[in-house]
């Protein structure tokens, strides 16, 4: 359903009425297309404390824009500010002192990433100033507005201060496919890891990174799964489509448009599942996506047992059982990714979704406990993306006013879409990413609950 507050919100009168009533004012959002596959302008990159980081500047310039290091009359696309070396609260003073000046200038759509450490447990000045760029990122971005986003990237066990790990995470974060990406802190392995997924892998083309590998997506149907089966082909995957034999005409469809794909008609939650996968399979799995979830609302007075099993059953269960099959049997191959679908109803709950919000709080708990051992054992990496509020047939369906509320209830004031999951969900499933395991990224444009 079409956003018709927004598109109200980009017209003169819209802009002069919602100013004059302090209503809400979303920018529209420059997601990535062909024809506009980056951001148009320069990067500026600063620094604040003594950097720690070497190899910066040249793992920015592989992202397509120019780097610059002074500001300049016209604004830049992004800022991203070295913050590694802030070691105590004089140091904060210098955040300040870097970004004050040119956060105005930032144009309309871009972006600022500020570079942060690990928090050092044996130095509490270091650990302070460190976790105030978090409150500080968070602040910022709620108040920069104009289609603008802000994240905190850590970077953690780098080997002589490289950041050759982050270069997926910056190609993402600069560039439109972070659109709906915003207050979030994600951390990042530098380079030289400990073997297994944290092994350096560059992708051959980083526009189709996932050439000559092969994905799984469940619920690959509709919405959210059905972009994120058309993302990752387009990002040269071959896809394997799965969802439930009732959607099977619908699967079909969507595996037809995609080069290489199939469709896959299986119930997610049957015991045997994951032994049919791995027979559907028999080379092996690149990318795993557990996408599958669905929704039974009712507060929990009103919920019958039978409610609270299939929610459980579908989003968390089936996950479980799946997982441990397909990595047990060698499925997913050594330097594979699992992405699983979370919400920030898992994180902040939600009325009438006891079931789902347990079911989603789940995933979260399924990606903490299994990234390091996935990582050590098994050379994959395990992360999750949590959506917000996502336009969707599903969300076309609630009421006006809670709908309404959905999309302005976040510091970019409007609902996501689909492809916004996608891109995230892509870029974790990269080769390049290897250094990032064990995040919930939340796809929200910074919901104003539980962000």
């Amino acid at each position: 359903m079409a956003d018709r507050y927004l598109s109200f919100t980009g017209t003169a009168p819209g802009r002069f009425l919602t100013r004059r009533l302090g209503l809400p004012q979303p920018a529209a959002l420059h997601r990535w297309s062909p024809e506009r596959p980056t951001l148009e302008g320069a990067l500026l990159l600063l620094t604040a404390g003594k950097s720690t980081l070497d190899d910066m500047a040249a793992v920015l310039a592989r992202t397509g824009l120019e780097v610059r290091t002074e500001a300049t009359a016209q604004g830049p696309a992004g800022v991203v500010l070295d913050a590694t070396g802030v070691a105590d609260v004089e140091a904060l003073a210098e955040v300040h002192a870097a970004l004050h000046p040119v956060v105005r200038s930032v144009a309309d759509g871009g972006r600022v990433v500020v570079l942060g450490a690990a928090l050092d447990p044996a130095d509490h000045h270091q650990a302070a100033a460190q976790q105030a760029l978090e409150g500080f990122v968070r602040s910022l971005g709620k108040e920069i507005g104009r289609g603008r986003t802000v994240t905190l990237v850590r970077i953690v066990g780098a080997a002589a201060g490289s950041v050759a790990g982050a270069e997926s995470t910056f190609r993402f974060l600069l560039s439109p496919r972070s659109a709906y990406v915003s207050g979030q802190v994600i951390e990042v392995r530098g380079a030289g890891g400990d073997g297994g997924a944290g092994e350096m892998s560059v992708p051959e083309d980083w526009a189709r990174p996932l050439a000559g590998r092969t994905a799984l997506v469940t619920g690959a149907a509709r919405g959210i799964g059905r972009a994120v089966a058309e993302t990752l082909a387009r990002d040269g995957a071959r896809v394997v489509c799965l969802d439930v034999p009732g959607a099977a005409a619908e699967l079909d469809v969507v595996a037809a448009r995609l080069d290489g794909g199939r469709a896959l008609a299986l119930d997610i939650t049957s015991a045997d599942a994951g032994a049919r996968i791995g027979e559907a399979l028999p080379d092996g799995l690149d990318v795993l996506v557990h996408n599958a979830g669905i929704t039974r609302d009712r507060k929990l007075a009103n919920m019958p047992a039978e409610r609270w099993g299939s929610v459980l059953d579908v989003n968390l269960a089936s996950v479980l059982r799946t997982t441990d099959v397909l990595l047990g049997d060698g499925v997913v191959r050594r330097g594979g990714r699992i992405v699983a679908t979370a919400s920030i109803a898992g994180i902040a709950g939600n009325v009438g979704q006891t079931n789902y919000a347990a079911s989603k709080a789940g995933v979260v708990g399924f990606v903490r406990a299994l990234a390091p051992r996935g990582w050590g054992e098994h050379g994959v990496t395990v992360n999750a993306v949590a959506p917000g509020f996502i336009e969707t047939k599903m969300t076309a369906a609630v009421p006006l006013f809670v709908r309404e509320a959905g999309r302005r209830m976040n510091s970019l004031g409007q609902g996501g879409l689909p492809v916004d999951v996608a891109e995230t969900i892509a870029w974790l499933a990269g080769p390049g990413s290897w250094g990032v395991n064990g995040q919930v990224v939340r796809v929200c444009g910074q919901s104003l609950l539980g962000a």
